[in-house]
């Protein structure tokens, strides 16, 4: 696939840069339905059982084009949808905090016509996913989360672990008004290409990534209002720690988990400390297996496709998961 070029004089449109193919040339279904009193863009291929898979920052759908492809072949339907606000979705002026984004996840489920699904999220679709699965327990079949800890344990780190504060500047710099907007989209989103180089392992740092795939998520972040929504979500998480909302959602999320648990994790992952990630499994109350990917960094399902789409299906079609 040759990437679309960014194009300063001619910001990018949502459906010229997100409405991309999968490797190989296998074609993939994308529309639009409506939840949750928005509209999100997803991207569908095969058939069976829902898997619903949800993205991280600084991405979009695309970022799970390999895990598509072994899942459909697997006999899945795989669904990748853009989060409110990023790739083809709608941008709302308001509605990014954790508890609503889950219920647009929980919502599009139901608009796909399915009873349930199994949640695969990366990094922010991670905490979503856990949330989801919190919020909405019998509509997430399995849950599956990579590079991201649960909410509680997220929090804590983030206030009594000097490493993980640290680890995290990116956060803590998004709370600037304006600023971080104007840094993303900046020399045609220069800076989304050095962020995913930084915060992936040595195999993918070290070959300066894959050019064609930071050119396109280079381009989506560049449509216009996305990188503000990119963001809102971080700075509700950190703004709110000491507002009745927040302390809300953190009590809320202390009732556990009760859907089998895959937690996976890269362990020279930068920006999420292995020592913050795991532990999780306290929160689960159902089988829970962590799996840490050596050599990797935040993005495994990018960096080790193979690896990581054998674990993930190896373990959706095991009928008992069980503590390992």
């Amino acid at each position: 696939m040759t990437a679309p070029t960014p194009d300063p004089g001619n910001p990018p449109t949502a459906a010229s840069a997100i409405r991309l193919g999968l490797p190989g040339g296998q074609a993939v279904t994308h529309r639009d339905v409506a939840a949750n009193g928005a509209r999100f863009h997803v991207a569908e291929l095969g058939d069976g059982p829902l898997v619903l898979l949800l993205h991280g920052f600084p991405q979009f759908w695309w970022t799970w084009r390999h895990q598509m492809t072994a899942l459909a072949d697997a006999g899945y339907r795989a669904v990748a949808m853009d989060l409110r606000g990023v790739g083809g979705s709608d941008r709302t002026p308001r509605g990014y905090d954790p508890a609503n984004l889950a219920l647009d996840i929980t919502g599009v489920v139901r608009s796909l016509g399915e009873p349930d699904a199994a949640l695969v999220g990366h990094d922010l679709g991670g905490y979503l996913a856990w949330t989801a699965a919190v919020m909405r327990p019998k509509l997430v079949r399995r849950l599956v989360v990579s590079s991201m800890p649960h909410p509680r344990r997220w929090r804590s780190a983030m206030l009594s672990d000097f490493g993980q504060t640290r680890a995290s500047s990116h956060i803590w710099g998004f709370q600037r008004p304006f600023l971080p907007e104007r840094r993303l989209v900046a020399d045609d989103g220069a800076l989304v290409a050095e962020l995913i180089r930084d915060w992936s392992g040595p195999r993918l740092r070290e070959d300066g990534g894959d050019e064609d795939a930071l050119a396109v998520y280079r381009r989506a972040m560049c449509i216009p209002s996305t990188a503000h929504c990119s963001i809102e979500p971080y700075r509700w998480m950190m703004r709110s720690m000491a507002r009745p909302d927040g302390l809300q959602f953190n009590r809320r999320m202390k009732r556990p988990v009760r859907v089998p648990t895959l937690h996976l994790h890269g362990s020279l992952d930068p920006v999420m400390r292995t020592r913050s990630a795991a532990g999780s499994g306290e929160y689960v109350e159902a089988p829970y297996r962590w799996r840490l990917f050596d050599g990797l960094g935040h993005f495994p399902h990018e960096e080790d496709p193979v690896a990581f789409s054998t674990e993930l299906v190896n373990w959706l079609k095991d009928p008992e998961p069980d503590r390992r």
